[in-house]
């Protein structure tokens, strides 16, 4: 890591013997500027931003000390060092108080002089890496909070108002529109029931990282969120560009992403897109028309499809497919009422078929059924005898009312897996215990999810269920009141209660304190301190 530096002195050989005599090259710092008098190295700094000045006390125009003030006025971080011919110990102790570093006695000693430059280098750049890797690290921890909270608004659980905070430096919520695609692995559920619960996850783990890698080369501003096992929403800044193209671009990307999944994982996919821009408050409705219209494409192997709108031939509402979302909903949601009075429409309508439509529902409802399968999945409602169970029925099946057979066991077997494995009050107990003790910590709703055994998509609806809010916003909500708390009962930096209660970026927890509160951390602390 290269540094720059300026030299200041007006005398032309003490300039001379600094940039000679010191091994500048073996220390790794540039010299971008030699100045002699205050007011050049001022303007120098200004041009340079430089991590090093090394400046004389007199010098004509401007002296060292009211350079040196100048300096802090613009440049905080850069180490200063004086030379001087003063041995007064106050005038010394004078410079430190403005911000110097160090100071050399003239006639200077190079050899100390060196030694000096050399372990302020060293400290210069262990202080850039070190914010280097704080800002990386917190690059990463705001990119997953983006993706959580787009995760929860695709998902429903999260209203857009004036007061949603996302985690990036965006304009105005409404302006903002996206390019939306579903990536579907084909006959996932055929194929997942052959791999362990470890296989499965690593499965789906290559296929995002594939995914990943391939976006990378081709997109700056994307976000692909895993919405269940073996299904990725993709979600790409769209920047005004004529809504025409994106089905060409989507079209040339698919194909990239279709040839490095199945060269690397040996699996197919299937894209289907959104054909325009959609905003953030049309996420949650345009994802399940998308999976609808992908699901319902029964025999698509690595297929680019186009989202078009569904020509019910019964009313939507009472459709195989609505049907079987709700009976899915209900047992999320620990519903049976909800669950069975779906299923015995789901009975009815399928009793109500004419002939002519029976190869066509035969052909649904099996798919249906895996989908139904993949969400159990999703909520771990199902152990895996019970799910070698429905397989072998189904393999057996050769007509809809065997299918609708195992479709009730199917709903039997995750209503009481539901109800006897996962009773939400004891898990969101747990989840509420496990908040309190880690939020001043990095953590994600991954880590939660992962410690009550159930998958985060899941935890998401039980947790909105539960507390009336999403798992960001309650939080966010625990994190501001301990930050006040802190403001007021404290003496700690604004950066350090921002770090104490989760926010490694002060800028960033100043602005998340302001929208909570209406005030920022200072303004907060100081009128209340003067109230009191």
């Amino acid at each position: 890591m290269r540094l720059k530096a300026i030299l200041a002195d007006d005398e032309p050989n003490i300039l001379r013997n600094l940039q000679a005599v010191i091994p500048w090259e073996e220390l790794e710092i540039d010299i971008v500027g030699t100045a002699k008098n205050g007011l050049e190295a001022l303007e120098l700094c200004i041009a340079h931003i430089p991590d090093i000045v090394m400046s004389d006390i007199r010098m004509p125009q401007m002296d060292g000390i009211t350079f040196i003030h100048k300096l802090r006025e613009i440049n905080e971080n850069c180490t200063v060092l004086m030379v001087t011919g003063y041995q007064d110990f106050d005038y010394v102790r004078s410079l430190l108080r403005v911000g110097v570093s160090d100071y050399i006695l003239k006639p200077i000693n190079y050899e100390e002089l060196e030694s000096s430059i050399r372990k302020f280098a060293d400290d210069i750049r262990a202080k850039k890496q070190s914010q280097q890797d704080e800002l990386l690290k917190w690059g990463k921890i705001t990119s997953l909070a983006y993706e959580k909270i787009l995760q929860d608004i695709m998902m429903d659980y999260m209203d857009i108002t004036a007061s949603t905070q996302l985690p990036i430096d965006q304009g105005d919520l409404e302006t903002l529109r996206y390019v939306f695609a579903i990536i579907d692995v084909d006959n996932y559920s055929q194929k997942s029931m052959l791999w362990t619960e470890q296989e499965r996850k690593l499965w789906n783990f290559a296929v995002r990282n594939v995914l990943q890698d391939s976006l990378a080369d081709e997109i700056s501003n994307h976000t692909v969120l895993q919405m269940r096992e073996g299904e990725w929403s993709l979600l790409m800044a769209w920047e005004g560009a004529d809504p025409d193209s994106i089905g060409t671009q989507l079209c040339e990307l698919a194909a990239k992403l279709q040839g490095n999944v199945s060269q690397s994982v040996k699996l197919g996919i299937s894209v289907g897109y959104y054909p325009g821009p959609v905003g953030l408050q049309q996420l949650a409705d345009t994802y399940r028309k998308l999976q609808r219209f992908m699901q319902l494409n029964l025999d698509k192997q690595q297929s680019v499809l186009p989202y078009k709108e569904a020509k019910e031939s019964l009313d939507a509402n009472s459709s195989l497919w609505f049907l079987v979302e709700e009976i899915v909903t209900g047992m999320k949601q620990l519903n049976r009422p909800k669950t069975e009075d779906a299923l015995n429409r789901l009975k009815v309508l399928l009793e109500s078929l004419s002939e002519g439509s029976f190869a066509r529902a035969y052909q649904m409802l099996h798919y249906l059924i895996l989908h139904v399968l993949r969400e159990l999945r999703e909520m771990n409602a199902l152990d895996s005898q019970e799910e070698e169970q429905i397989w072998r029925e189904l393999d057996k099946s050769e007509s809809i009312p065997h299918l609708l057979q195992v479709m009730v066991q199917l709903v039997s077997n995750g209503l009481e897996g539901t109800n006897k494995k996962k009773n939400s009050e004891l898990l969101m107990a747990s989840a509420k215990e496990y908040i309190r003790a880690h939020y001043s910590t990095d953590f994600g709703i991954e880590d939660i999810a992962s410690s009550l055994g159930i998958s985060s998509s899941y935890f998401s609806l039980l947790f909105k269920q539960h507390f009336g809010e999403t798992f960001v916003e309650h939080v966010t909500k625990h994190r501001m009141e301990q930050a006040k708390s802190l403001l007021l009962h404290s003496d700690k930096s604004i950066t350090d209660i921002g770090k104490c209660v989760g926010y490694i970026e002060r800028r960033y927890f100043t602005k998340v304190f302001q929208k909570f509160t209406g005030e920022i951390p200072s303004e907060y602390r100081d009128k209340r301190k003067e109230g009191n």
